[in-house]
C-alpha cells in the first residue's frame, strides 16, 4: 500500500451471516518537514473525528512520538477494504492528500498476520 501505510488485514467474524470478512488495519507513519510539525498535527486531527464517523470506521486514533514530537502515527482500523476505499473518496481524505507530502515524508509497510500453532 502506498501513501505511508501499513496495512494488515485480520479475518473477522459477520455477525449476521457466518461469513468471514476481512478488516484492514493501517497504521499511518508520518515524519514533519522542518518546521512543519504544527501544520502536520493540525492537518491530522483535523482527520479524526470525520474519519470516525465513517460507515465502516472501527478506529482511528492519532499517536505523537514520545522521543520525536515531529513523528505521528495514525492507527486506522476498517471493516473491509470497500471501507477503506470509501474512506479515500471522502472530501477530508482528499483535503488531506492535496497537504500532506508538503508537510511530511511518509513510510508504507505492508504485513499479513502471524498464525500461531
Amino acid at each position: 500500500m502506498t501513501g505511508g501505510a501499513l496495512r494488515m488485514r485480520v479475518a473477522l467474524l459477520a455477525t449476521d451471516e457466518g461469513s468471514k470478512t476481512m478488516a484492514v488495519k493501517i497504521i499511518a507513519l508520518l515524519t514533519a518537514r522542518p518546521d512543519k510539525s504544527e501544520a502536520l498535527q493540525a492537518l491530522l486531527t483535523g482527520m479524526i473525528a470525520p474519519s470516525r464517523a465513517e460507515p465502516g470506521n472501527l478506529r482511528y486514533d492519532l499517536w505523537r512520538d514520545q522521543t520525536d514530537p515531529a513523528r505521528f502515527v495514525l492507527d486506522e482500523l476498517y471493516t473491509s477494504s470497500e471501507a477503506v476505499a470509501a474512506h479515500r473518496e471522502t472530501p477530508h481524505f482528499r483535503a488531506y492528500l492535496a497537504a500532506i507530502n508538503d508537510l511530511a515524508e511518509r513510510t508504507a509497510l505492508a504485513l499479513d498476520p502471524v498464525q500461531l500453532g
